[in-house]
């Protein structure tokens, strides 16, 4: 049996399914999204065909390799096979539209691409030069694994090697690319998680997508810990709840604009859920309502936690323990204690310190609001290729200034209360305003662009645009433009006409007065 490490050095994070592999070489360790069991053993040999495959496309140690495509056993096959060579993995929001796209392929500098086929004709016409190679995992990626030579080696790394570029949205126009060391998720992972033993540990439903933090790292510590992983494509509340019942999950993970679609999902009343263990929620501010209602909703043997971290502090830094959720549970004033802590996202963990600084980066007393700062050895190594924006987010001290507003009770349970800049978070995603506006402004007939967000109770925060434009040019013409340039999820879901907006006498936007006149304009 494996034990808890406490300090790890120099572990490639492909040893995280190296080292339960030979102990649980034929349990199950993955189902597919087609239902396909995988064993320990066969995903192991299949990494190693992987690996075999991109060595003789020429990756070594410090390559990119980009994925873009939904979750299946294939994905994982490129992450561990990159790995094993000490390259370094690039998955890819599969959301993105033309410009983001063009964007992560060439600012990641990726070698080889490993995509489906429904996404052929976006890379061939972004593709840069750079990018060497193209397989496709309904395509020529399946029988050139098979006939690869196997690479059996994990090589090593230093802790401080770069594992993975992990593409997150902030207020530049562009997504920056966060760089997360070996030595981070590996100490992460194997310090707060015992190895798989060959015991029955459950089945893990995982529906958040592999280019997320939450999702990598949730698989992650499944395999490592001897637990199946189940796959779902994608989030789907019907097909969530069926899986559940059909492959008897254990555990899961949910953003808040999943936990909410499924409550409002008719098979929910259908859905035996006795079978539920823990669910954890994170990735964006979960509605107090929401959150009480699954409460409500699910059977008091399911175990809920919140998870609170960010993607430049390698996923969970504050946990709100199931204990916390049980608000059924003590005395009158009691009950009300957790009601109040259902709005915090609870205590740092032990390898984690928090503090909250004013605008003078001064430490604030307990109960004030101010930026959240984080420390941990997990934080990340800085944003690919932007030293400025690095310099900005961590400090010499190697404290990350969060963006977050939040303060600390008396109890060392942190509440946020915003954010200290302008992102919107939409169903766990990060959207900057900055790169919605510059898009629209692309537009011939846009004369000016703002957007917002607005609280949202199903998806966390909605994009609302405020738009000048030329006379006689309608709002249609617009949302044509957004659903031909923009992700899904980025599109503004309303589009504003303002003859003007607030602007500073040096034509800066107000932004924060612009949020009124829209709550006022949508009633």
């Amino acid at each position: 049996m494996c034990r808890r490490v406490d300090i790890v050095r120099r572990v490639n994070v492909a040893m995280l399914i190296d080292l339960p592999s030979m102990i649980c070489f034929d349990q199950t360790a993955v189902i597919d999204v087609d239902g396909t069991e995988v064993s320990y053993g066969e995903l192991r040999a299949a990494i190693s065909q992987t690996a075999g495959l991109l060595s003789s496309l020429g990756v070594t140690a410090g390559d990119r390799v980009g994925i873009l495509g939904t979750n299946r056993v294939a994905f994982l096959e490129v992450v561990f096979g990159a790995l094993a060579l000490g390259a370094t993995v690039v998955p890819m929001n599969y959301r993105a539209g033309k410009d983001e796209a063009a964007h992560l392929i060439t600012d990641s500098g990726t070698k080889v691409l490993v995509a489906e086929s429904r996404y052929s004709a976006l890379i061939d016409s972004v593709r840069p030069a750079s990018l060497e190679h193209v397989l496709l995992f309904d395509g020529d990626y399946p029988p050139r694994r098979d006939a690869a030579e196997p690479y059996e080696l994990i090589e090593d790394v230093e802790d401080n090697s770069l594992c993975t570029l992990l593409y997150t949205s902030g207020t530049t126009s562009m997504p920056k690319g966060v760089m997360l060391k070996h030595g981070a998720i590996t100490g992460y992972i194997m310090g707060t998680n015992e190895c798989a033993d060959g015991e029955d540990h459950g089945r893990t439903l995982l529906a958040a997508p592999l280019y997320h933090v939450a999702g990598l790292t949730s698989t992650l510590i499944a395999l490592y810990s001897g637990r199946v992983v189940v796959m779902l494509s994608q989030f789907e509340g019907a097909t969530w709840l069926a899986a559940v019942g059909r492959h008897q999950i254990t555990h899961a993970f949910l953003v808040p604009t999943m936990l909410a679609r499924l409550l409002d999902d008719p098979a929910l009343s259908d859905t035996d859920l006795s079978c539920l263990q823990g669910v954890t929620y994170g990735a964006a501010p979960m509605p107090p309502s929401v959150i009480r209602r699954a409460i409500d909703v699910f059977p008091h043997t399911v175990a809920f936690s919140q998870s609170y971290g960010q993607t430049e502090t390698t996923a969970t830094v504050a946990v709100l323990d199931p204990d916390d959720h049980r608000i059924w549970e003590g005395s009158a004033e009691e009950q009300e204690v957790k009601l109040r802590r259902l709005r915090s996202v609870g205590k740092v963990l032990d390898d984690v310190e928090v503090q909250i600084c004013d605008e003078s980066d001064n430490l604030v007393p307990v109960n004030t609001p101010g930026e959240v700062w984080l420390r941990t050895f997990r934080s990340m190594d800085g944003y690919w290729g932007n030293p400025e924006k690095t310099r900005v987010t961590v400090d010499g001290s190697g404290w990350v200034h969060t963006g977050d507003l939040g303060y600390l009770d008396e109890e060392g349970y942190l509440f946020l209360s915003g954010r200290s800049g302008d992102m919107i978070i939409r169903g766990g995603e990060n959207i900057a305003p900055e790169e919605v506006e510059a898009v629209l402004y692309e537009h011939p007939d846009v004369i000016e662009a703002a957007v917002v967000g607005l609280p949202d109770e199903t998806w966390g925060e909605r994009v609302v645009a405020a738009v000048v434009l030329r006379p006689g040019v309608g709002t249609d013409v617009i949302a044509a433009y957004a659903r031909d340039h923009l992700a899904s999820f980025k599109r503004p879901e309303e589009i504003l006409i303002f003859e003007e907006l607030p602007r500073t006498s040096t034509g800066k936007l107000v932004r924060r007065d612009l949020v009124p006149l829209v709550e006022e304009r949508l009633g």
